[in-house]
């Protein structure tokens, strides 16, 4: 793993110098700024019409026969995505600080020439900025997407579950990928087939 974060690091290095940055990195981050931004504005206006429209502790759903499966329920959460750690609210707006920063910070160390990196960097940093909002301007985050069978969530929460499995996926094929490169012989260096 050391090695493919190695490597990853050195080729992004390369490509970030200013000498050879090319059109897909310089465009990096506002990419990863647009997608946040729109995910950021999707997650608080619809917190807010929940605020809004429905009581807390209530539901309301579009087709009454589907609120089995789907319904808005507002519902507050002091804890991580899910309701998880409800006691640890406080603990949450830190992490939170810290992966908006790590992610504005750092984003040009990671692989950001692959759209779906950029994409899940979005998806990310809008997310965790959604609830960082929530958890600064009313102490709880508003969840409502209710689908019975799960635990009650937001659309910052959905970013960030989605966000990181798009990034963990990527680095899991790039991982394979280097395996593969690895495993063919190199016949200029006398290496057998």
């Amino acid at each position: 793993m050391y090695r493919l974060s190695s490597t990853i690091f050195q080729e992004q290095s390369l490509i970030n110098h200013p000498s050879t940055l090319t059109p897909k990195n310089r465009f990096a981050l506002p990419v990863i700024l647009g997608i946040a931004a729109v995910v950021f504005i999707l997650d608080q206006a619809t917190k807010v019409w929940v605020v809004q429209n429905i009581p807390q502790q209530s539901s309301w759903t579009f087709f009454p026969a589907l609120a089995k499966i789907f319904q808005f329920t507002f519902v507050t959460n002091t804890g991580a995505a899910f309701g998880m750690f409800p006691q640890l609210g406080g603990i949450f707006m830190v992490i939170a600080v810290v992966v908006v920063a790590a992610i504005v910070i750092f984003y040009h160390h990671l692989p950001t020439y692959n759209i779906w990196v950029r994409v899940s960097l979005g998806l990310q940093l809008g997310g965790a900025l959604g609830n960082l909002v929530d958890r600064i301007t009313r102490g709880y985050v508003v969840d409502f997407v209710d689908i019975g069978f799960w635990p009650i969530f937001n659309i910052a929460d959905m970013s960030i579950v989605l966000g990181v499995t798009i990034l963990a996926y990527f680095l899991w094929s790039e991982e394979d990928s280097l395996a593969q490169v690895e495993k063919t012989p190199n016949l200029s260096e006398g290496g057998n087939v």
